[in-house]
């Protein structure tokens, strides 16, 4: 006779909800979202199907949208004309930068949503790198003095969360010390701990036309290889002072998020990159995958692993689907 019988917690939906251990729901989900300069524009990203470069105008409408279906957070990413960009990215903090004045519209008409920003020099750098380039390579500690002051210009246009994604050495102590003496204590640093070097991110740099002009990021993203250097990234920025800390990508790296979690006692983030996106939306438009059952999944699989907070190109269609 079997006393012990799983099956009994599976017989019906009531039983099974009941037994239930990992949720998602919006509370827990990032939205990340392009932005271009300009009036009425909205332009489809080709790699990223319902994904879009917005304007200011368009931009407003999305967020207040996505408000009303209970997404809170937002990401936003720059979209950067050429003709902007130089070697240090000065365009970065510059008062007439499109990207901070989006910030301040965003905050003026919904005081109540939080936005996090990206800081990090490849929008802006005429290079395409994340960092400032001498003679073919990555200068770190020159870099962060260009961060300094993209954080302190992000924060005076009302960011809640400066999101680093450079990766260079000893940025979020840089950081936030620059935040915390501009008068910006209160803004949070989610730290981009784990950013692999992935084959991910290309729906992403078709977006932002980011992609570097030379060369590759290895030197400075992190060796898929390796888990215990996520550990040692994540020792180094909690130490730092960072608020939360993020694994990017997510799919690929979930060992990663639950050995942070189970390492360290603040929010750990994950984010659900462009090319995971774009590979389960290929998937279900070929009919291979049933997409209104595959997409929760892939989220549920990121929370289970540990991630208290994803940063999804899902999160508005799931809040659709949760409205029902």
């Amino acid at each position: 006779m079997m006393l012990r019988r799983p099956r009994r917690n599976r017989k019906n939906e009531v039983i099974r909800s009941q037994a239930r251990e990992t949720n998602v729901g919006t509370e827990h989900l990032i939205y990340p979202l392009f932005v271009v300069d300009g009036q009425n524009h909205r332009s489809e990203v080709k790699s990223l199907p319902g994904q879009f470069r917005l304007s200011l105008d368009h931009l407003l409408k999305e967020v207040e949208e996505c408000m009303n279906l209970g997404i809170q957070c937002f990401d936003l990413f720059p979209a950067v004309d050429e003709s902007l960009k130089d070697k240090m990215a000065t365009y970065s903090y510059a008062k007439e930068n499109f990207y901070l004045r989006y910030i301040q519209e965003v905050k003026k008409r919904f005081p109540e949503a939080v936005i996090m920003t990206d800081v990090a020099m490849d929008p802006y750098s005429s290079d395409g790198h994340d960092g400032v380039v001498k003679d073919g390579e990555i200068i770190n500690d020159a870099t962060l003095d260009v961060l300094g002051k993209m954080s302190v210009a992000q924060a005076e246009a009302g960011a809640d969360i400066i999101g680093p994604s450079d990766m260079m050495d000893g940025r979020v102590e840089f950081i936030r010390n620059e935040l915390d003496e501009a008068g910006f204590s209160n803004v949070s640093i989610m730290s981009y701990t784990a950013k692999y070097a992935s084959a991910y991110y290309g729906p992403f740099r078709d977006a932002l036309d980011s992609a570097p002009k030379f060369g590759d990021k290895k030197t400075y993203q992190m060796d898929p290889a390796n888990k215990r250097e996520a550990l040692l990234e994540a020792e180094l920025d909690y130490m730092e002072g960072a608020d939360y800390m993020m694994v990017k990508p997510a799919l690929c790296y979930l060992d990663v998020i639950h050995s942070l979690k189970e390492a360290y006692p603040i929010p750990i983030a994950a984010y659900n990159v462009s090319g995971e996106y774009a590979m389960l939306k290929a998937a279900a438009q070929n009919g291979w995958l049933d997409y209104d059952r595959a997409m929760p999944e892939m989220l549920l699989s990121i929370r289970r692993a540990g991630a208290d907070v994803i940063l999804t190109y899902f999160a508005k269609e799931f809040a659709q689907m949760q409205k029902g």
